[in-house]
């Protein structure tokens, strides 16, 4: 049986001169499959009523006054192998590369890049990865490397993947709306993807730990969505091995690891120049670096069709792959043309007067005893700002999210007037509604979690005290039952919807269960590490 190896590291490349741009070279040149995604900075747009980052727009230059394509500064790529070679991945190893293109020479990786686009031999995976193709091959072409990228093929498309998996789990047509990345992998892995630091600035440098653990996790899950794929082409008889599950994933240890792993920001590795490095020889180092276009082809060729698996993932690149091509006008920026509605002054200065009323919170919230609520805080976070939610309760507060998915602006005001909450979000267009109460909506400023949770702390003088922490349910809002659980009643309880893992029984733990969802907690490492994390967040040690 082969899985997929979760990464305990991620490897930070920033010079050709160093041991990570050599395993990369390595891993680029001996795997079977790889996952790309690609970062650049978002285009500001700064008007009256909030400041808004667009990730898909060109922009224009200033010199030139031409539109030109924003410049990819982070380039992932998770990698797999279908060999057993040591120098690519290991219990110890990690298989994700954030390849630093503000900084490497891009015309010594460009040869390298552009041999794995097109090698037959290396299966691409990507999630709409046109958009961020034409970005990178702009990027590529303005720093003199010919015309950038032409083609990637064979591309399988994670979209196209997740609806050959939903027709067969539902055996009806394919949904009608696209799905974001985030819901296949939650339909898919079971696993809760955030999106909010889509929009940070990637060319910020030094980028944060959040920044490079999300930008690992993105192209990451595009591995382990493809191994669900692959373990069911092979159910239905599509492989041409007979031998069982050849690749199967463990999501226990994979994916689910590297999202709740505590101390994930420590694990990226930066190597200096000159450091001794473990992970491929010195003489290995110097021969790909010396490597030619044709090298690079003959070493791609050489990893391919080796065993069972490499024969099934060929059969999956026949039946299911497709292609990326840019044509020449993919590479001429185009500005959409949108009708700019002409607003009297008077007009403007009352929509500036409102949303600073909005930003600067000065109401008495909903809750206050003077306005006959009982004194506890309550929020209600929209979409947008629903990791934040999850935030508040690690600290106590009371946070709900919108009852439906899609939910109208009506349906949120309603909601929060009814429980007596402040509406959190970020959502400009909100704040035009003329009916909104000034004591019943914030906006939230801040794009971290982190940064937002201190930004309500500050902003509505909340208490927060150690023993409130993980005090209510992460998953649902719910407060736990106040007694502990024995073993034997956890189990009990745990029955039909959860289960508990043999090796908690051997700690003497006592379990939490949630009153509202049933979700039974314990106060294992991940317990102790969140804890520790908002105290840190709140300084509560001080």
């Amino acid at each position: 049986m082969m899985s997929l190896n979760h990464p305990s590291t991620v490897h930070w490349v920033s010079s050709t001169t160093s041991p990570e741009f050599t395993h990369l070279s390595y891993a680029l040149t001996h795997s079977t499959v790889i996952a790309l995604d690609a970062e650049w900075k978002p285009v500001l747009k700064n008007n009256p009523s909030h400041i808004e980052y667009v990730k898909s727009t060109p922009t224009i230059d200033t010199k030139t006054k031409k539109h030109t394509f924003p410049i990819v500064s982070l380039l992932q790529i998770a990698c797999f192998s279908s060999t057993n070679d040591q120098n690519i991945s290991s219990s110890n190893e990690s298989l994700v590369f954030l390849l630093d293109l503000s900084t490497i020479n891009l015309l010594s990786v460009y040869g390298l890049l552009k041999e794995v686009f097109i090698s037959p031999y290396v299966i691409k995976l990507g999630f709409k990865f046109k958009q961020d193709l034409i970005y990178l091959s702009s990027t590529f072409s303005v720093s003199g490397c010919n015309n950038g990228f032409d083609k990637i093929e064979p591309y399988l498309d994670i979209t196209s993947i997740y609806y050959h998996l939903y027709l067969k789990q539902s055996r009806s047509k394919a949904p009608k709306q696209n799905k974001s990345l985030a819901t296949i992998c939650k339909e898919v892995l079971g696993i809760s993807l955030s999106k909010e630091l889509q929009c940070s600035d990637w060319s910020q440098r030094p980028l944060t730990v959040e920044q490079l653990t999300y930008a690992a996790k993105d192209a990451y899950c595009l591995l382990e969505i493809f191994s669900v794929f692959v373990a069911m082409v092979e159910k239905e008889g599509d492989s041409p091995s007979d031998d069982g599950n050849v690749w199967s994933s463990n999501l226990d240890c994979g994916l689910k690891h590297i999202f709740e792993m505590p101390s994930y920001g420590e694990k990226f590795v930066v190597t200096k120049y000159g450091e001794a490095s473990d992970i491929i020889r010195a003489t290995l180092s110097e021969s790909i670096q010396e490597m030619s276009t044709e090298d690079i082809s003959d070493s791609l060729k050489s990893s391919s069709i080796t065993n069972e698996l490499d024969r099934l993932l060929l059969n999956i690149a026949r039946k299911y792959g497709d292609k990326i091509v840019l044509k020449e006008s993919d590479k001429t920026p185009k500005m959409s043309k949108k009708k700019v509605k002409k607003n009297s002054t008077t007009t403007m200065i009352a929509k500036d007067r409102h949303f600073e009323d909005v930003d600067n919170w000065q109401s008495t919230p909903p809750w206050d005893l003077s306005m006959g609520g009982d004194g506890c805080p309550k929020f209600l976070c929209d979409v947008m700002v629903e990791g934040l939610a999850k935030q508040l309760r690690c600290v106590g507060i009371d946070a709900a999210i919108p009852y439906s998915r899609k939910p109208e602006t009506r349906e949120l005001i309603d909601q929060s007037c009814k429980e007596n909450r402040v509406l959190l979000t970020r959502d400009a267009k909100i704040m035009r509604h003329g009916y909104l109460f000034r004591n019943q909506i914030y906006r939230v400023k801040s794009l971290l979690k982190n940064e937002q949770l201190l930004e309500i702390i500050e902003t509505f003088q909340l208490e927060i005290s150690e023993d409130r922490l993980m005090s209510r349910c992460t998953k649902c809002n719910g407060i736990f039952i106040h007694k502990p659980l024995s073993s034997e009643e956890a189990v009990e309880a745990a029955k039909g919807f959860q289960v508990i893992p043999n090796c908690l029984f051997n700690k003497n733990l006592e379990f939490w269960q949630c009153m509202d969802c049933h979700q039974l907690y314990w106060e294992g490492t991940q317990y102790h590490n969140a804890v520790q994390k908002f105290i840190d967040i709140c300084k509560l040690d001080k």
